[in-house]
């Protein structure tokens, strides 16, 4: 006769419920599925190509959250620091290792979780986790106008007309402090992100635009 397994006990050799985490490379794949279906029918253009979504988190994987459940990917974020004031065309495709601006260069949500309030939540949760990187001052991003009341929700304020333009597309660019908080500071070696994944946390306002 064996031994009784407590239901806890056996959750432990099951997926987490929900989790984020930050992407690497072979997550490539699955996050180019998930922009390409968000972006293209909308604009006909991806933020990203495949070989730039790999260039990236291959790059610089600790600037990337993944929102994971149940092991599928359902919403992420990429981002690579910048060393400039504005942001330029060379802001596209580089990484500056000595930059104090993360350029968020995507915020996508899987068409299946949209409207959920996933969009809001994983940004907010990725600012607080930028507030833990001691270089990290800013984040900034650059987007289409009918997106500007979502991210000014999440904190964002407006910096002007983007020097970027996309095919016939202009963007504006938006600007978010990164102040230095010393409480988040000092206890940063208890997040542990990249190390280990993150319980997810909902921001007070949940009721934000999501995408």
């Amino acid at each position: 006769m064996q031994p009784s397994v407590s239901p806890g006990f056996q959750r432990r050799h099951t997926l987490p419920a929900s989790e984020v985490r930050p992407l690497n490379a072979q997550d490539a794949i699955s996050v180019f599925e998930i922009e390409r279906e968000a972006f293209m029918s909308v604009s006909g253009e991806c933020p990203l190509h495949l070989d730039e979504v790999r260039h990236f988190l291959s790059l610089c994987p600790e600037l990337s959250m993944g929102w994971i459940e149940e092991g599928r990917l359902v919403a992420f974020i990429i981002g690579s620091l910048w060393d400039k004031d504005r942001l330029t065309e060379d802001a596209l495709t580089l990484h500056k290792p000595r930059g104090s601006t993360v350029h968020i260069h995507i915020l996508a949500v899987h068409r299946t979780f949209r409207q959920q309030g996933k969009g809001p939540v994983l940004l907010w949760r990725y600012l607080q986790y930028l507030r833990c990187l001691p270089s990290v001052r800013r984040a900034v991003l650059m987007c289409e106008d009918l997106l500007i009341p979502f991210y000014r929700k999440c904190g964002f304020k407006v910096l002007g007309r983007c020097a970027i333009t996309v095919a016939s597309m202009s963007f504006t660019e938006m600007l978010c402090p990164i102040s230095g908080h010393a409480y988040m500071r000092r206890n940063s070696e208890a997040m542990r992100f990249p190390q280990s994944p993150l319980s997810v946390q909902s921001p007070e306002a949940e009721e934000q635009l999501d995408v």
